[in-house]
């Protein structure tokens, strides 16, 4: 051997003992609370669906009281095939559903009561929704989970210690009876007024002790030792502190869980987790689609926008939460048609924005590597296995990872997540574009946590940086970077009551144009910029258009008469004159309901400031989860002077209980300055009438 060879040898003999004591270099100890398999099981479900459907989609309540009979349960086309298929489709990994409760009613035939499906028309009383759901969870791939309230309003020895027998033996039912679970719910509200077997009286309980959670926790840990348990604290997935599907920007998976307990007063709190948390308690972010938990057909109208449910996504998963998303199956027993549209719109959407990873293949560098580790190395953030991360040494808490494009290139989003098996460490960070070889803040945050995304303008960066700052050394699994496509959604037109009309989309780079001379609008007609004025009666057309692809909307039609600058509520028939003009503000979110009076007429008289030939009103009903005073049926009068009264139209609004939309109703012109509206009959006989918005028709 010569000496060049000896030397080669030499060389890589040292190299390869480098890179084995490289590779030998230990990984970080865990910090902090870690989560349980389960819950990492857990972690990896992120959106998943919630079927509220029972007694009370029957009943049209959102809490029943305890003494509905099982007769009312009675769909006719129940398929939760249809459910699962829909929520495999939409990119949902599993389905919880109500199988009881507060009202008590059980949709599978417990042997423990009466009141449940066995005993109702649907299917004779065989029937077993939670069998039926199982079967299909298996069949299209997705897992169970259950809701089962504890609080029972049917039970007659509810408040007793006979119940909490009578519970823990459901919960057994649950568990033995139909697979795996995935997840127990068990609901924090507990205690109060109720049927109770016929007392129909107000019964409180001590939620912390009354129903022996440590019993039922070792239940579920029995039979279904992979399920997680939700409550207010957990033990296993907490309440995220409200039911708008949102967690804050700060969001640790800890919390100081022998604190928390069903009815936490502090419940705010759980939005954020606790930073010194003794346990892994991550949080879930449950919404429902529409107004209400259950169906309601006056809530058809209602279900959300597409642009908010792409927020609720982005503040839920994109914040170190899940998605607990509910569909309120309909009194047929399907997921209904509006919430299906819906759901699909959300899966494309997202679907859009996550649908090329720029940070693939990236060349990646960081100020440290664990050990100088090629185990740890910067490299590991984009390589596609979520078991691999990069990570630095112990005494490092500060430190950047930087990935290069092989040129500018437009990005507007980064996702970043922690290794969570070892805790949650990330306590601030930030990100920075390099555009035109600056260095541009992009963005300041807090915690990251199994999963944080974060949106942000398009910036043309060659390089995106990272800084991080945590609680120990840092452990970052996956980085990646997206360009999402702008959100076209369909305009938004307000007209103020002085005439002023404003148009908004959703996303800022969307682009909207519109005409006023009824012709069709496109990409060459007036550009919106600001808002401008409509006093006479205007065919307005509009249309948003997304510049970077040409794509736009549907035109949208809004026939904008007389503006109101002048009218005025002069009378009503209870309750304030002040209040009363919320009716005709132009805002359809802020409405007028008159005080409770059965004797009052249920009018409202409108001085519209001068006179004008009328050919007609508009009426918009009261919207919301509870809505008052909804007119059914109507008389509606003009008057030249206040005094002469002459009706011009009445009639019934058809089906406005079910569809509160704007009613609009043409009459043979007359001539008025004065309008009164009469509630002639209000829905479910309530004693008030109420109004988001009249308006006339006199084009």
């Amino acid at each position: 051997m010569n000496y060049r060879t000896h030397y080669r040898v030499l060389v890589f003999t040292l190299l390869l003992g480098l890179v084995q004591a490289c590779n030998n270099t230990p990984a970080p100890e865990p910090y902090g609370p870690i989560p349980l398999e389960r819950q990492l099981l857990w972690h990896d479900m992120e959106y998943y669906g919630f079927v509220h459907f029972n007694m009370n989609t029957f009943t049209n309540m959102e809490w029943g009281l305890g003494g509905e009979s099982p007769s009312a349960f009675n769909p006719t086309e129940l398929d939760t095939r249809q459910w699962v298929k829909t929520m495999k489709e939409a990119g949902m990994k599993g389905v919880i559903l109500t199988a009881k409760h507060h009202d008590g009613f059980c949709l599978w035939p417990s042997k423990y009561t009466e009141h449940s499906v066995k005993n109702s028309p649907w299917k004779d009383g065989k029937g077993d929704v939670l069998k039926e759901l199982s079967e299909a969870c298996k069949e299209f791939g997705l897992k169970m989970g259950v809701y089962l309230s504890p609080w029972d309003r049917n039970h007659a020895q509810y408040g007793k210690p006979e119940y909490v027998t009578y519970f823990h033996n459901q919960l057994r039912e649950l568990l033995t009876n139909y697979g795996d679970i995935f997840e127990v719910w068990f609901d924090g509200a507990n205690g109060g007024s109720g049927y109770y077997g016929g007392a129909n009286e107000v019964r409180k309980i001590d939620n912390k002790t009354y129903y022996q959670w440590g019993k039922a926790i070792a239940i579920v840990r029995e039979l279904q030792p992979n399920a997680v348990i939700f409550g207010d604290g957990g033990p296993g997935v907490r309440w995220v502190g409200n039911e708008q599907g949102w967690a804050n920007e700060t969001n640790w998976s800890l919390l100081r869980r022998d604190e928390v307990h069903p009815g936490y007063p502090r419940y705010k709190e759980l939005r954020s987790g606790h930073e010194d948390g003794t346990h892994w308690v991550p949080a879930e972010c449950d919404v429902s689609i529409r107004p209400g938990w259950y169906y309601h057909p006056a809530e058809d109208s209602q279900v959300k926008s597409l642009e908010h449910l792409v927020d609720i996504y982005y503040k839920s998963i994109g914040r170190n939460g899940s998605l607990l998303l509910n569909l309120p199956v309909d009194y047929r027993g399907i997921v209904h048609e509006k919430d299906v549209e819906k759901l699909m719109a959300l899966k494309e959407q997202v679907e859009k924005d996550f649908s090329k990873n720029l940070a693939e293949g990236l060349a990646v560098s960081a100020t440290n590597s664990r050990g100088g580790s090629s185990k740890f190395d910067a490299n590991k953030v984009n390589d596609g296995n979520e078991n691999t991360y990069w990570a630095t040494d112990d005494d490092v808490l500060e430190a950047s990872i930087t990935l290069a494009f092989n040129k500018p290139t437009e990005v507007n989003r980064i996702l970043l997540e922690e290794y969570i098996p070892l805790g949650q460490r990330v306590k601030s960070f930030t990100v920075e574009a390099k555009v035109n070889d600056s260095w541009t803040l992009i963005d300041s945050q807090t915690t990251i946590g199994d999963k944080r995304i974060l949106r942000f303008d398009t910036v043309k960066a060659s390089k995106v940086r990272v800084n991080i700052s945590a609680k120990a050394a840092i452990t970052i699994s996956n980085i990646e970077l997206y360009r999402a496509p702008n959100l076209l959604t369909q305009p938004k037109v307000k007209r103020s009551k002085d005439g002023e009309v404003t148009i908004a989309v959703a996303d800022k780079n969307i682009e909207i144009y519109y005409t006023t001379d009824d012709t069709k609008p496109s990409s060459t007609s007036i550009k919106y910029s600001k808002p401008f004025m409509v006093d006479s009666p205007t065919e307005l057309n509009v249309i948003a258009y997304n510049p970077d692809n040409k794509e736009q909307t549907k035109p949208l039609k809004v026939n904008l008469d007389v503006s109101k600058k002048n009218w005025h509520v002069i009378k009503v028939s209870s309750g304030k004159i002040e209040e009363a003009q919320n009716s005709i503000d132009g805002d359809k979110n802020t409405n007028w309901t008159s005080n409770s009076n059965d004797d009052s007429p249920k009018e409202i008289i409108i001085d519209l400031g001068a006179e004008y030939n009328l050919k007609g009103f508009t009426y918009m009903p009261v919207h919301g989860r509870h809505p008052d005073g909804i007119v059914s049926n109507y008389q509606f009068l003009v008057s030249t002077n206040n005094k002469n009264w002459k009706i011009a139209a009445s009639g019934e609004f058809g089906n406005i209980k079910n569809n509160p939309i704007e009613q609009t109703i043409h009459f043979k012109a007359v001539k008025g300055r004065y309008i009164k509206m009469k509630g002639v009959k209000i829905v479910d006989n309530d004693s008030r009438i109420s109004a988001a918005e009249i308006g006339v028709i006199t084009k």
